[in-house]
This record gives C-alpha cells, sequence and structure tokens, in this order.
C-alpha cells in the first residue's frame, strides 16, 4: 500500500515557508502569504485528513524554527545526537497537535458555514496560540505575530491585543487571499452559499488594516516624557562549560569585572547589567567570594545588577534560586528578585516522582525552586524596573504583571543564550522581547553573556545591539516610560473574546 502524500504538499510548503519569516531570515511579509497554500487544500477534506494535514505542517514549520533546542541537549545535556534530535521531534509533535487541530476545526466550519477563512482561520490560529502559551508549562515560541518584530506600524496594536493581535492580523490577510482560491468551490458545493459574510469581512479586514497602520504611526509619532536612563550591558561570552569549573572561577569574574571598569571610565553609566548567573559562585554561600564581589562594586562605584545562583533555606538542606541581585554603590544588595517560571528539564523535572528515571536534558548546578513574588528594583532618581531572567520574557501575561498596577519605568531581560549555539535561537528570543516592550510602553535593557544583547525603546525600536559570541560592553541610553497601556492593565481580553467567540462556532458544529 503506497502511501498519497500529495494532499499534505501544500501544508509542507506552508509549514516550509513560514520558517523564512522568522529570525533569523526575517523575511516577514512571508508571514501574510505562507498559510495560503494550506488553507486552500483544506477545504477539500474530511476530518480526518485535515487534522494530518495540519500535523504535517506544524512537524515543518515547529522543526524549522526550533531545531535549535537538540544544540543544548546535545552539546550540554550529554545526549547523543539522533536521541537528542529525537527529542526535538517529540516536542514538535506536540506543538503540531495545535496546528492540526486547528485544520481540523478550520475544515470543518469552511464546509458547514458561509463564514469565509479570513474571519476562522485568525479566530481559531490565536485561541490555539494562546493555549499554546499556557497548556502544560506553556510554549508560545514561533507565534506568528513575532514574524513583524520590524514592522513598527504593524505592532504598535499589541500595546492593547498584546502579541496575538499581530498573530490574528497576519493569519486574517492569508485568509483573505485564501478566499480568493476558495470562494468559486464553495459556490459550486453549496447552492445557499451566501457571499455577504465575504464581503463583509473584506470590509472589515480593509478597515483593520488601516486601523492598525494609522494606529501604530500615531504610536510612533508620540512624545514619551520620561528620564534617561544611561546602562552598560556587560557581555562576557564565556563558555557554557568553563563557567562553573572551579580552575575558571576567577578568569570569569576578571572579565566581567575589567569589561565593568571600562564602562564606567569611558561612559559613566547610571547602571551596570550583568547577564543571568554571572557570578560563578553561589552568592551569600559562599562568604568569602560574596564579601570579595561587594568590595569590587564598591569600588566601582556605580549601581551593578547581575543574574546570581542564591541560596534558600539552612546551608544543610539549602535550595537554589535563579535570581537577580542589584547592588548599590556601596555594594550592598538592594534588591533581588528570583525568577518565576522556571525551565522544564532545564532547571526542573516537573512531576519529578513520576518522571524518577528523566535527569534535567541541559545541567546547570541543581535544582532550581520558582519564586512568588513579583518584585521590582529601585534605582534612585531614575526609576523602578523588572527583571526577567531569560526564558520569562517570552510569557506576555507573566511580564505584565509587573506593570498592571501603574508601578515601573523600565524592564532588564538577562539571559544566557550561550546554550543556543550559533543557530536562530538567540535571534528569536531576542525578537520577543520587542513585543514585550510595545505590550507595556516600557524600554527594554537586554543583557546576555553570548548575544544578542540590547536595548529596545517602548515603542519596539531596536537602539543598540551586539551579534553573537563576541566579548563586549554596549553602553546606550534608554527613556524611561510610566505610561500604564491597556495591555498591562487588563491583559489578555482580546485573546479571551476570541476564546468566547471559538466556543460559540465550537456548538454550532457539535450541533450540525
Amino acid at each position: 500500500m503506497t502511501l498519497n502524500y500529495r494532499p499534505y504538499l501544500p501544508a509542507i510548503v506552508s509549514g516550509a515557508v513560514l520558517i523564512f519569516a522568522f529570525p533569523f531570515f526575517d523575511f516577514s511579509l512571508l508571514a501574510f502569504v505562507a498559510l495560503v497554500p494550506f488553507l486552500v487544500s483544506l477545504w477539500q477534506m474530511s476530518g480526518r485528513q485535515a487534522f494530518k494535514a495540519g500535523m504535517a505542517m506544524g512537524v515543518v514549520y515547529f522543526y524549522g524554527t526550533l531545531y535549535w533546542i537538540y544544540y543544548s541537549v546535545y552539546h550540554y545535556g550529554g545526549v547523543p545526537l539522533v536521541a537528542a534530535l529525537a527529542v526535538v521531534l517529540l516536542l514538535v509533535l506536540y506543538l503540531s497537535l495545535f496546528t492540526g487541530l486547528f485544520a481540523l476545526l478550520f475544515a470543518k466550519k469552511l464546509r458547514s458555514s458561509s463564514l469565509p477563512a479570513l474571519f476562522l482561520a485568525p479566530v481559531f490560529w490565536v485561541v490555539l496560540e494562546y493555549a499554546r502559551t499556557y497548556l502544560l508549562s506553556g510554549f508560545p515560541w514561533a507565534s506568528i505575530g513575532y514574524t513583524q518584530h520590524e514592522s513598527l506600524r504593524v505592532i504598535q496594536m499589541a500595546d492593547i491585543t498584546g502579541v496575538y493581535g499581530v498573530s490574528f492580523f497576519v493569519v486574517a490577510v492569508n485568509g483573505a487571499i485564501a478566499d480568493l482560491f476558495i470562494i468559486r468551490k464553495r459556490r459550486e458545493a453549496m447552492p445557499l452559499f451566501h457571499l455577504y459574510p465575504t464581503v463583509v469581512s473584506y470590509v472589515l479586514l480593509a478597515g483593520l488594516a488601516a486601523t492598525v497602520l494609522l494606529y501604530g504611526g500615531w504610536r510612533l509619532s508620540e512624545e514619551r516624557p520620561g528620564k534617561k536612563l544611561e546602562a552598560s550591558i556587560v557581555q562576557g561570552n564565556i563558555q557554557q562549560d568553563l563557567k562553573w569549573n572551579e580552575l575558571y572561577q576567577n578568569r570569569v569574574l576578571d572579565t566581567y569585572e575589567t569589561l565593568s571598569e571600562t564602562a564606567e571610565l569611558q561612559d559613566d553609566p547610571d547602571l551596570v547589567i550583568w547577564p543571568e548567573s554571572a557570578l560563578p559562585f553561589y552568592f551569600g554561600l559562599d562568604k568569602e567570594r560574596t564579601a570579595a564581589f561587594r568590595r569590587y562594586v564598591s569600588s566601582l562605584g556605580t549601581p551593578l545588577l547581575t543574574g546570581a545562583v542564591t541560596v534558600k533555606g539552612a546551608s544543610s538542606s539549602y535550595e537554589l534560586g535563579n535570581s537577580a541581585v542589584l547592588l548599590t554603590p556601596k555594594g550592598e544588595v538592594a534588591y533581588s528578585y528570583d525568577k518565576i517560571h522556571l525551565v522544564p528539564f532545564g532547571e526542573y523535572v516537573p512531576l519529578r516522582r513520576v518522571l524518577f528515571f528523566v535527569d534535567k536534558l541541559a545541567h546547570g548546578i541543581g535544582e532550581y525552586v520558582p519564586g512568588e513574588q513579583y518584585t521590582l528594583g529601585k534605582l534612585p532618581g531614575d526609576g523602578e524596573f523588572s527583571t526577567l531572567i531569560c526564558y520569562e520574557i517570552i510569557f506576555p501575561g507573566l511580564v505584565r504583571k509587573f506593570f498592571k498596577d501603574g508601578e515601573g519605568d523600565f524592564m532588564v531581560t538577562i539571559s544566557n543564550d550561550a546554550w543556543f549555539g550559533k543557530t536562530p535561537g538567540p535571534y528569536q528570543h531576542f525578537s520577543m522581547a520587542v513585543f514585550r516592550a510595545v505590550e507595556n510602553r516600557k524600554p527594554v535593557i537586554r543583557a546576555t553573556n553570548t548575544g544578542v544583547s540590547g536595548f529596545i525603546d517602548s515603542n519596539g525600536r531596536v537602539l543598540e545591539r551586539t551579534g553573537i559570541f563576541e566579548r563586549n560592553v554596549l553602553t546606550a541610553a534608554v527613556r524611561t516610560d510610566r505610561t500604564v497601556s491597556f495591555y498591562s492593565r487588563f491583559g489578555d481580553l482580546f485573546a479571551y473574546l476570541l476564546i468566547l467567540g471559538t466556543a460559540i462556532l465550537l456548538m454550532d458544529i457539535r450541533r450540525k
């Protein structure tokens, strides 16, 4: 029995084209047409076939954008290459369930109603992207809206809708183009088919496009009052496998300290920022090194924010936190934050009692415990800030919680993207920080061990950025922003409305 793969070729093509819309290719316009072959092909498929097509599309799409995960599993997890690629495939198959379910719902509703693809596709797609953000700890990487991180006019609406609004707009355009190819077939198959919903949807899409562009232009032209904050990002470019080697501890510290002194002498910044877990010792537990580090900051004479592994509980049975610590020019701890959303299998093993046989894939220093407080740091005279550690910046709902009550002037995100190697991973990670800036109207300062580090203003403009795997110190100024955006205040109302719409559509399918 031969496998008939031809019906799934359009889905495979769509998945392949979509890869090139993401960093580091960044052909963002492709995102507006990439899904068209996939959507058109679904019209003639049964529910079972549509689900398979969605899975096929998802496997290509997600493997092409997320293949780089194998790098940390293979190079730092001690897993053989074939097994590492298989681990990525398991994740990809899970994520493809969402595109499979999308295809199933879309195909069924397209055949049983007069509603156009222009309406159905973005509603189902965004609801499933939202579900992917939260189910099983959540993994919203490669959401289609992120393809537009350089399209500043388009993404300004994210301060109302979050990234989900941008995804909706991109998929709606795909749906509108697909309707041009589907509509004749629908009229032939459905004698009572009404053009009215399609015409209305085109009019509404034109209005939406005009509104998005006008709103984006207005936001970009706004004068944003705020204070000028000059910061220095120290990108140490420390090899991942040497970072916690006792023989290299002094060399790691010397690297960061020398670069920081250069920044202090040349630029006299208001804040120096080191990346995630930059300190190669347990802060607080290693008394000698902690005291020496405090003396160093005191001699530097500038507030210093660094990532550190901190110790919780008694020394006989302590737990570890992936933390950010702010030291004053006197070397005193002014603020600390413990990472709330940990990386499954990277920083902890979920359901450890059940999965007792699974060790962490990317070996770190120990099993971390999550923080619980959305705490803000404060720089006297320069405002309040949040610190998002690595993975946390990809979760819009988590980031907004720091600012929902009207507090905060800017955000810092620290990371160690050495895990990703020289792949698209670091570039994709950076692009998501652009959306957090726009959603919350807060400038972002991003410090990483190996790049991409940089400065993003509250409109999503990238002011300065580094390359990857280079030792560098980058100093620039951002203007703090006290604005409380609609998204910060009210969260994912847009997504909730689409969930309600989906529930109504699903009830209608069930009745039929």
